[in-house]
């Protein structure tokens, strides 16, 4: 006796049956391959974490460099000037304002970014000058300066 639940023979000459055939075949031939981020999930992944912060840091610093938040100048004797800086090296120095004569009032740290303006402050330290400077609030690092004020000018001035 036959199995009532068995699905009927298919006829091997019957036209239905072989577009059916080649249809199923054709579906199995062509297996739907992932995207390109479901295969190379891990990389897509680390890529993002290390690049979207670097890129994040590099406009912060862009930004914080190209705006100055105040500028200004002071008048008074340089003190010192070097070039320091383990990997970036700067300008770094120090003007005394003074309030008369021989009274030293305020010490004023300052970054210089230029090689020609430290030569200059350096041909002028000992001699009373006004610096020109540009303060840069949020700088990223130290490797552009040790201090937020950056020097831009600087010219002799008469005691």
């Amino acid at each position: 006796m036959a199995d009532p639940t068995a699905e009927p023979a298919s006829d091997e000459h019957d036209p239905a049956s072989e577009g059916a055939e080649a249809t199923a075949g054709a579906q199995a031939a062509v297996a739907v391959r992932p995207s390109f981020f479901r295969r190379h999930w891990l990389a897509v992944t680390l890529l993002a974490v290390v690049s979207l912060p670097a890129i994040g840091f590099g406009i912060w610093t862009a930004a914080a460099l190209s705006w100055s938040y105040s500028e200004g100048s002071r008048a008074g004797y340089v003190q010192k000037i070097s070039r320091k800086g383990w990997l970036c090296k700067t300008w770094e120095g120090t003007l005394y304002t003074d309030i008369a004569k021989g009274f030293r009032s305020d010490s004023f740290s300052f970054t210089v970014r230029s090689d020609s303006i430290a030569q200059v402050i350096s041909d002028l330290s000992g001699k009373r000058v006004t610096v020109t400077y540009e303060q840069h609030v949020g700088v990223p690092t130290t490797c552009f300066g040790e201090t937020e004020y950056f020097v831009v000018a600087v010219k002799p001035s008469p005691e």
